[in-house]
């Protein structure tokens, strides 16, 4: 505090905490792809109002600022209509079309839309290793059920091709 009892800049307040986003775990396709996903995001819990600034931050500011998330209502059932990040706020759709069930689509604007598998918060740290690598190969061919069921199935030795 300086001398007329007001905080001091950049100086948390006495017994206050800071809080740092952790990176989202989170893997694209170098490129433009050419298949059913663009990569996998591996949220940490179900709660996207808290995960969702993370995966935001991390992309590369060339694939255009984000404006809208459709995210499976299943998945998502208690997903707020909207998400405040660093800068912006995001409108989220809930969708309950089957072919969206697992992924989320985030619109980038002008730079197009771009679709991750979602794997889920509890999977094993091997599961998630093979889903985040083969949803960035830009060789796959396989949707996000797809995908889950071989990783719930046994995913060694498949190719995604």
């Amino acid at each position: 505090m300086d001398v007329t009892g007001t905080p001091a800049e950049d100086v948390p307040p006495e017994g206050a905490r800071t809080y740092r986003m952790p990176v989202a775990r989170l893997a694209l396709t170098p490129g433009v792809s050419h298949g059913p996903l663009d990569g996998a995001w591996w949220p940490r819990c179900d709660m996207l109002e808290l995960e969702l600034p993370a995966l935001v931050g991390s992309l590369d500011p060339g694939l255009g600022t984000v404006t809208r998330v459709t995210v499976d209502a299943v998945a998502w059932p208690d997903a707020p209509r909207t998400i405040t990040t660093p800068g912006h706020l995001i409108e989220v759709t809930l969708s309950a079309v089957d072919t969206e069930a697992h992924a989320i689509a985030l619109d980038c604007g002008t730079v197009g839309r771009w679709e991750l598998l979602v794997i889920p918060p509890g999977r094993s740290a091997a599961a998630a290793t093979w889903l985040l690598a083969t949803a960035a190969d830009p060789r796959n061919a396989l949707t996000a059920a797809h995908m889950l069921a071989l990783a719930e199935t046994g995913f060694e030795g498949h190719d995604g091709g």
